[in-house]
């Protein structure tokens, strides 16, 4: 139900909302700036190796230099046992620009490792608010060309190197897509924008019509982009790599698959962006799932709005990677 200073929304699909009724203790729609530090939680690896073992996949992190020159870390996972060269992912995690770490949204890309064979590198960028504008996007920036310098170390046939990431990480794979472009490099063969957080500005129906239900709503956009860029979110001092739906200009830019729910703050922007790269002449694929949440591939994967996301998202990047 919309509240009465909501629009009405579209309904959630029922399989997911069933879901959200049984995970609705532990996910609270609406996250604050106070509630930050406790939702950071520290990282399981172990769990995480053991993961990886079942499914014959090594991880191998690496101290790499960052925005600045400072140290931040990737993991580069791979196939055991593997030799390239084959395709790589370069990928940037979610969390709102203000939480998770490299390994969140592990099972988005975890099947293009064991099924496509490809390497994927994940970087720990640094977060907001103690790391605001522009550390994120300038160290994801940082780990891309780094995977592009090391690509025959690490096994990865520069030519077919993809960039991904879901939520904030969708953001800052298209900033990072951007930055690519206007810095002359590297070459990147598409863009997996999952649910991409693009736009700072808040002027959106959909961003109205989320309060109070689903995952993330307005609240927790307007947090997470308040710890990004402070005082500048909404004005017009906020860069194309910062917030890319901002860009006016998105030629040049490698092919995307860009999805979303339309129960989501998201949507528009989403549907926006990939509209603007039709109109640049760039090739787009664009999916907008009836009745998802934001996250709802991860958060309800035995759904059948959720496997179909995931098989036309898997089926998108096996096309480009020519896997």
């Amino acid at each position: 139900m919309a509240s009465s200073t909501s629009p009405a929304r579209p309904p959630f699909d029922p399989e997911l909302e069933a879901v959200l009724v049984t995970l609705a203790d532990q996910l609270p729609p609406t996250i604050t700036p106070e509630m930050i530090d406790v939702l950071r939680a520290d990282t399981a690896l172990q769990p995480l190796d053991d993961l990886l073992a079942e499914v014959g996949v090594e991880r191998d992190d690496q101290t790499i230099p960052g925005y600045e020159g400072e140290s931040i870390t990737v993991s580069v996972l791979r196939r055991t046992g593997r030799t390239g060269p084959g395709p790589g992912i370069y990928h940037t995690h979610g969390g709102g620009m203000v939480m998770g770490d490299r390994f969140l949204g592990l099972v988005q890309f975890l099947p293009w490792i064991v099924e496509f064979d490809a390497v994927v590198v994940t970087v720990e960028y640094r977060l907001a608010p103690e790391f605001p504008d522009p550390y994120p996007v300038e160290d994801c920036y940082a780990g891309l060309l780094w995977t592009a310098e090391h690509a025959d170390d690490l096994g990865i046939d520069p030519d077919r190197l993809l960039i991904g990431g879901a939520s904030a990480g969708g953001g800052l794979a298209a900033g990072t897509a951007l930055l690519a472009r206007d810095r002359r490099g590297p070459e990147l063969a598409g863009q997996v924008l999952i649910y991409p957080m693009l736009d700072d500005r808040d002027s959106s129906v959909s961003t109205l019509q989320i309060q109070g239900v689903g995952v993330w709503d307005r609240t927790s956009n307007i947090t997470g982009w308040t710890a990004l860029l402070g005082e500048r979110r909404g004005t017009e001092d906020v860069s194309i790599y910062a917030a890319p739906a901002r860009a006016t200009d998105l030629s040049g830019l490698p092919p995307a698959f860009v999805e979303c729910g339309s129960a989501e703050v998201f949507r528009d922007e989403d549907v926006a962006y990939a509209t603007a790269l039709w109109h640049a002449g760039v090739q787009a694929e664009l999916h907008v799932w009836p009745g998802g949440f934001h996250g709802f591939d991860i958060m309800a994967p035995h759904t059948a709005l959720a496997q179909a996301a995931t098989s036309a998202r898997n089926a998108w990047v096996d096309r480009v990677l020519g896997a």
